[in-house]
């Protein structure tokens, strides 16, 4: 599928998902957000051959935030494009039946500090930083932003970001833990990230069970989670993987995954 603001190639069992609008720090324009929303359909329909999605920035940035030059197609306030446009990719991104990584390799600033933060396993050069940029411009946080922030630094950290609008060095963002691999430059970055989401591919079908579980647990009560533990444990242990895993433990070699 032929895509202007995205680029989308899947290595193996990686999908390859990346903001492309170099020219303008891979900003989010309407023709960007549709062409997310194509493109995180078509990873999540690629049937078992795609098993980790990867996601970062063309050229020197992740995500600059929205383009406010091109807004995003949507008539009506800012919140409109959000509910439109915004939250479905979001949600759908969130939904994904495989794990996601993010490479963030410049600016995360707006709306693109909130798909960074979405990844299971975030990635940083020490190029890098994080921008809540929204009451620069007389804005709220969003995409999520609210959400996971607190979860991730704390009340405090994640207020004082939202209010000031600083930028978060990379190396910051990983002694605060809102960043798990941190690598001296873009061409590590890659190579690492890519590393992690082979390995993240290569992985058990318990992985996708994994990020379903620690998602939920945000709005589960303690018992809700540990019926989710149990129903998800059950799938788990009905798969071929499973199988698979005890086999190889047994057997005393590698265990050969397949996702199923």
């Amino acid at each position: 599928m032929a895509y202007q603001r995205v680029k989308l190639e899947f290595d193996g069992r990686v999908a390859v998902l990346k903001f492309n609008h170099p020219e303008v720090l891979n900003a989010v324009g309407a023709q960007m957000l549709d062409d997310l929303a194509r493109a995180v359909l078509e990873i999540g329909t690629h049937g078992r051959a795609a098993r980790c999605l990867l996601l970062t920035g063309e050229g020197r940035a992740f995500c600059s935030g929205a383009n406010l030059n091109e807004g995003s197609g949507v008539p009506g306030g800012p919140g409109e494009g959000l509910r439109i446009k915004y939250h479905p990719i979001l949600c759908a991104m969130r939904d994904l039946d495989m794990p996601m990584v993010t490479a963030v390799n410049g600016a995360a600033a707006g709306v693109g500090m909130s798909f960074a933060i979405m990844g299971d396993i975030v990635c940083a050069s020490k190029q890098a930083y994080f921008l809540q940029a929204f009451t620069r411009i007389g804005l709220v946080p969003d995409g999520g932003a609210t959400f996971l922030l607190p979860r991730l630094i704390g009340w405090g950290r994640s207020v004082e970001l939202s209010m000031l609008a600083e930028r978060l060095p990379a190396e910051k963002a990983y002694d605060w833990g809102l960043v798990n691999r941190l690598y001296d430059d873009t061409d590590t970055l890659l190579a690492g990230a890519m590393d992690i989401a082979r390995r993240l591919a290569d992985g058990p079908h318990s992985l996708a069970l994994v990020r379903r579980a620690y998602w939920d647990t945000w709005s589960n009560a303690y018992e809700q989670q540990l019926d989710l533990e149990a129903r998800l444990q059950n799938e788990a242990g009905r798969s071929r993987d499973f199988a698979e895993g005890v086999a190889a433990f047994l057997e005393k070699r590698p265990a050969r995954f397949t996702g199923e």
